[in-house]
């Protein structure tokens, strides 16, 4: 499945969202999809990355790896997803991450891509990468997963992993209504929680009131916690995308490295200590010690230098 975009460039509006001045938005079947952007982002010699993020997260999440993508020779662009603002909500209610797969891919057509590009993602990215490697392979040459390990492991744990289960007690919560009110309490309170108990001893002061705002809108706040109805409730799930949502639960064929904080507070290693068995000899799986769950964030410099490296 193939869906129809077209590229804008767009001025910075809104600080808050610390938008570079080269953002662009993509429209996806008349769904605004906003990007940060690299600033060689219109040099088409230049192999393309996609960077893709998670909950509770924005595309600010990677202003520490664009730039360094950019020195090293690629241009990239990070798409806030589908229902995260500055991005449109979708008004057909697809939320799931087939959909926002689709979205990445889309996003590759439409700024050029070939055959070099690179897909990363982290939390809810991550699956969204695998889902966009796997689906349409020919597009991308390298993957790049943080924090959700590619295959069955982490669907695996939810059922079997006793101390996963209890992580992930979130992602039933967000099965109810009741979330809708507990969320926005004393500003958000819990999505600082979240990140205090995934990244201890990191200072998101900067990450949270973007996070914040993107989901300050109630319809981006029933957005964002569609994807989670769509995986495990009764959200709901275009049969049309099936081929795409399975591809989300893959393991791509490209070579492909995941990266996971050894105290991360949000999925334990043993969960990705599982995917090896999982995975082939395309996957390295590396547990980076004291990093957690944005694991990307806490210490960019090793990070951007592991991801480098592994693209070289």
């Amino acid at each position: 499945m193939r869906l129809r975009a077209t590229v804008q460039q767009v001025s910075s509006e809104s600080p808050s969202l610390n938008d570079p001045q080269n953002d662009l938005l993509v429209d996806v079947d008349g769904l605004e999809i906003r990007c940060h952007t690299s600033a060689s982002i219109a040099d088409r010699d230049r192999p393309l990355v996609v960077c893709l993020h998670g909950f509770p997260d924005t595309a600010h999440s990677w202003r520490h790896l664009l730039p360094a993508l950019d020195a090293a020779g690629f241009r990239a662009a990070a798409p806030f997803l589908r229902g995260y603002a500055p991005s449109g909500v979708p008004a057909d209610g697809r939320f799931q991450s087939g959909a926002a797969a689709l979205d990445a891919i889309a996003v590759h057509e439409h700024l050029g891509g070939d055959a070099r590009a690179v897909v990363i993602g982290h939390d809810w990215g991550a699956p969204i990468a695998y889902g966009a490697a796997s689906f349409e392979p020919d597009r991308w040459s390298h993957v790049v997963g943080m924090a959700v390990p590619p295959g069955a492991a982490m669907g695996q744990a939810l059922v079997t992993n006793l101390d996963q289960l209890q992580r992930s007690w979130y992602m039933f919560l967000f099965q109810s209504p009741f979330t809708e009110l507990v969320l926005p309490m004393e500003n958000y309170a819990f999505i600082d929680r979240l990140w205090s108990q995934w990244s201890p001893g990191y200072d998101a002061g900067t990450d949270l009131p973007a996070v914040k705002d993107a989901i300050r809108d109630p319809a981006n706040l029933a957005a964002v916690l569609g994807i989670y109805r769509a995986a495990l409730g009764d959200g709901f799930v275009d049969p049309a995308l099936e081929a795409v949502q399975q591809a989300t639960q893959a393991v791509p064929e490209q070579s492909t490295l995941y990266l996971h904080g050894g105290g991360d507070g949000c999925i334990g290693t043993e969960v990705a200590e599982s995917a090896r068995a999982l995975v082939g000899p395309n996957v390295t799986i590396e547990i980076v010690d004291g990093l957690g769950h944005f694991l990307h964030l806490e210490d960019p410099h090793a990070i951007n230098t592991r991801i480098l490296e592994f693209l070289s």
